[in-house]
Order: structure tokens, then C-alpha cells, then sequence
């Protein structure tokens, strides 16, 4: 591929960019759906294409092609310049970059077993095998499950001379329960809600999951949920699980800590941040024992990698530390805003056809100690709750509402029982600030998201939160009627 990379950026310089960048990436992904006994979804794809991005006359240019010729190479070169040159006219500040190393190296995800290997009746009889635990009830209206694979092969270079080769696997697996009766639908998920768990690992990661085990305790939670107690209404001290919480991060800590959405760049469409630039390093975000790390360094979370799409290499930093707010998800562009010297490798993109921008990569709640048996026993008025429903949060990211899948009321130290519907609300600091306890590393774990969307147009992103569950004290939940 150098032969390719050194076209582009020669091409680029020699029509004027002071700066020039390319991306090759080739990539397949798979995806397969079972719902009601039958096959519902079969996809299979594959790209191959470059996009080059320049700086010329102080303005970014992009431009992108799946026609990897070297014709086409000088053609999107030469486009790209002048994208940046009539992008200049309007400019009001040039484009600063902060230092980064040069770097030529190889990173590849680490696995045992590549998924596109495994045999496809394999995945299909797996599939089948648990929709038809899920509908053993007649009450089972609607049973779904299935398995994604993504790869991509990428190559960088940069006309300051960094090569890079990096090669990314990642899987998920999972499954959903609707059950009805009446006009009441509830639903159970495994392992986790929105399609499930996802990883960087390969297809032993599909191996070691209890998938088929927990199908029939998925089954009859889904049932029992119909006939459940609504969410007590009120204030409780709130148990959270820990797919639950790693939501929680993403959407009231990892978005918000974006720079460009502070600074105001994703304004008219994802929002704004509460955290501005005169809160940075002085702002008590949370209780002295949370403490809340950016990592891409961190085995299998979904945004670990080498080095992002800036060249900058994988870091691991504290965002928030013993309480207080330390650092926001930065890249090479917009560092110089908060008076860093280098970027904390944080910009990528959404395949080979799009600008890079500012994404969150593994962000997690670090662990403390204890068991969540521990902090049942530990809670006197309380309620547990697991697995996401839904949620919303303002542009802010300060006013948010969750609603899980299944809760569990807590009296003097016990689970009492099961309710549904379980909702609990709050404002971000003040939540955050109320939480006295979180369980230690036996309880901790890292969970995917591999879809989380931003950009105009949209792009999607993958990563991973760590978490286990905690405990916020006085929090509003249930819906009053």
C-alpha cells in the first residue's frame, strides 16, 4: 500500500497543502438475525476505499474514493486541496496540529479464533437453538437473536512521515424476550439490552458466553415482568448494575467530555456540554471515590487500538480523578484550546469515506471493593436495577431520565421483589456527587457500545465502558401517574 499512501500525500503537497493524510481501510463485516424461528437477517459485506485529508492555506479538505487506482489516488489528492483552498475563503483561524511523533508500526487485535472462519451453519444452529428455548411460552410473542463481525484492515500516512498498519476485530452476540398479555409488553434481554454484548476478541468470545444457558431464566423473567409491581415512586438509594451504568457513562460523562461538543461544534445537531472550559480541572464532578479513566489501552474494549486516526498513539488518562474533573477526550486539532501540548488521541472515523472528529474511546468507572451482595446487604431502602430500556438526556447532558428493563426492590439489606418498568432520573453532577459506594474488580467488567452515532453527516463509533454496580444515594425514581 505505500506505493499508494506516498502518491497521495506527494500529490497533495505538490498542489499546496502543508499537511496531507491518507486512509486506506478494507473491511467486511457479518450479520445474522433469527426472529420467530426464521432467518431474518443474512449480510455480508465488504469495502475497500481511501479518503485523504489535507490542510491547505490554514482549512481542512476531505475527499474520498472506493476506486483504489493510482489515477483516482491523484484525482481525490488533487480534489481534496481544493476543498481546504476554497474552505479557506471563509476560515477564521488556521488550523493548528499538535505535536505528535512520527510513528511506523504494525498493531493487530489480539484473538483465538476469526469469526469469518467459523462455519456459517455453525452460527445459524446456535441462533435457532435459543429462539426456540425463548418460545417455549405461548406468552413469548416475539424472540430475536443474533451475531455481528466486523474487520477492517487500515493503513495510514502522513507527509510528516508516519506508516501505520493496523488490523481490528470485533464480535457481538445476543438476544431479546418480548412477552404480552393483555396490552402489557415486556421484555428481557442476554447479555445485554440493543443487541447485546460486544468485544475485541474473536469467535472464542461467542464460545465462552452462556448464551443457550440463560435462555429459559431470560424467558421466565420476561413472563414474570408482566404480572410484576410498577417502580415504587419516590427517593431511593439506587443500585445499578453494571451494563446499566456503563450507559450512564457513556451518555453523562463520555459525551459530554468531548472537546469539539464543548467548544461548540456539534451544537446544531448532537449538543452542547455543561462542562465548558472555565469548570476544566476545578469542577467537583462526583464523590471523592469515583474515579473515571479514558483508556484505548485496555484488552478487547471495542475502541482499543494503536493509534487513532490522527496518528496519535493509544493513551490511557483519568478523566475524572477522586471527584474532580481532569481532562476532556481531545485530538490534534483543537488540544491547543485547552493549552495542551498533544493530543490525547481521540479522533476517528466512520470507515474510509469520512473526516475524522473527536469520538470517545474505552471510558470506565474504576472499582473499589465489595460484591453487590455486599451493597444489597448494605441498603436499607433501596432498588436494583439492570439492563437499559431506555433513556434521554438534554443537550447539555445535565438532565437525563433511564428506564431498565427489570428492578428489584431492596428492604433492610434484601431483594423483596421483582418490579417493572424501573425509571429513575436526575441532573449529572448531583448524581454523580451521590454516589458512597462501588463494588470491586470481581464485579467489574467491560461493555460495548458499538453503535453510538454524532457528525453531521452521521458516523458511527464503537467502544467499550467499564463499570460495576454502584450505589447513588437519595435518587428520584418511578413516574408518578
Amino acid at each position: 500500500m505505500k506505493d499508494f499512501t506516498e502518491l497521495a500525500l506527494d500529490t497533495a503537497i505538490s498542489c499546496g497543502a502543508s499537511y496531507a493524510d491518507i486512509r486506506i481501510i478494507d473491511s467486511k463485516s457479518q450479520s445474522i438475525g433469527v426472529k420467530n424461528g426464521e432467518i431474518e437477517t443474512m449480510n455480508n459485506d465488504n469495502s475497500l476505499g481511501f479518503g485523504i485529508r489535507v490542510i491547505a492555506n490554514g482549512s481542512w479538505g476531505f475527499a474520498s474514493s472506493s476506486n483504489l487506482t493510482k489515477n483516482e489516488i491523484k484525482r481525490t489528492a488533487t480534489l481534496a486541496v481544493k476543498v481546504a483552498k476554497a474552505s479557506a475563503t471563509l476560515r477564521k483561524e488556521s488550523v493548528k496540529l499538535a505535536f505528535e511523533p512520527v510513528h511506523n508500526d504494525i498493531w493487530t487485535s489480539p484473538y483465538l479464533i476469526n469469526p469469518f472462519n467459523v462455519p456459517l451453519e455453525n452460527k445459524v444452529d446456535l441462533l435457532y437453538k435459543i429462539d426456540a428455548v425463548l418460545r417455549k411460552d405461548k406468552l413469548i410473542k416475539v424472540a430475536e437473536s443474533g451475531m455481528n463481525f466486523w474487520n477492517e484492515h487500515q493503513w495510514l500516512a502522513t507527509s510528516e512521515g508516519t506508516f501505520i498498519e493496523q488490523n481490528l476485530l470485533r464480535c457481538g452476540c445476543g438476544y431479546s424476550a418480548t412477552a404480552v398479555e393483555g396490552n402489557e409488553v415486556q421484555r428481557r434481554s442476554y447479555p445485554e439490552s440493543h443487541g447485546g454484548q460486544h468485544i475485541q476478541m474473536g469467535y472464542e468470545f461467542i464460545l465462552a458466553t452462556p448464551l443457550l444457558e440463560n435462555a429459559e431464566r431470560v424467558r421466565e423473567e420476561a413472563i414474570a415482568l408482566l404480572s410484576a409491581p410498577d417502580c415504587p415512586v419516590g427517593e431511593k438509594d439506587l443500585i445499578i448494575g453494571g451494563g446499566q451504568l456503563a450507559l450512564q457513562i457513556h451518555e453523562s460523562i463520555g459525551h459530554p467530555s468531548e472537546l469539539d461538543r464543548v467548544l461548540g461544534m456539534e451544537a446544531n445537531y448532537a449538543g452542547r456540554s455543561f462542562i465548558t472550559t472555565d469548570l476544566y480541572k476545578n469542577f467537583h464532578y462526583a464523590s471523592p471515590i469515583v474515579n473515571v479513566v479514558a483508556d484505548a489501552t485496555v484488552p478487547t474494549g471495542l475502541a482499543t487500538f494503536g493509534y487513532d486516526d490522527d496518528g496519535v498513539q493509544a493513551q490511557r488518562y483519568h478523566i475524572i480523578q477522586n471527584g474532580l474533573y481532569k481532562m476532556y477526550l481531545t485530538n490534534r486539532e483543537f488540544a491547543h484550546t485547552i493549552d495542551e501540548n498533544r493530543s490525547r488521541g481521540c479522533n476517528r472515523a466512520d470507515g474510509y469515506d469520512n473526516i475524522p472528529m473527536i469520538r470517545m474511546i474505552n471510558i470506565s468507572l474504576m472499582p473499589v471493593s465489595g460484591s453487590l451482595d455486599d451493597l444489597i446487604a448494605d441498603t436499607k431502602d433501596g432498588l436494583f436495577v439492570e439492563c437499559n430500556k431506555t433513556w434521554s438526556i438534554d443537550q447539555r447532558r445535565l438532565n437525563f431520565q433511564f428506564t431498565t428493563e427489570i428492578g428489584w426492590e431492596i428492604k433492610n439489606g434484601k431483594k423483596v421483589r421483582m418490579v417493572k418498568n424501573p425509571t429513575y432520573q436526575g441532573i449529572t453532577p448531583k448524581f454523580w456527587q451521590s454516589c458512597d459506594a462501588i463494588c470491586g474488580e470481581e464485579e467489574w467488567m467491560l461493555y460495548g457500545v458499538p453503535n453510538c452515532g454524532k457528525g453531521q453527516p452521521g458516523q458511527r463509533a464503537e467502544m467499550s465502558h467499564g463499570a460495576a454496580p454502584a450505589r447513588f444515594r437519595k435518587v428520584t425514581v418511578g413516574v408518578k401517574k
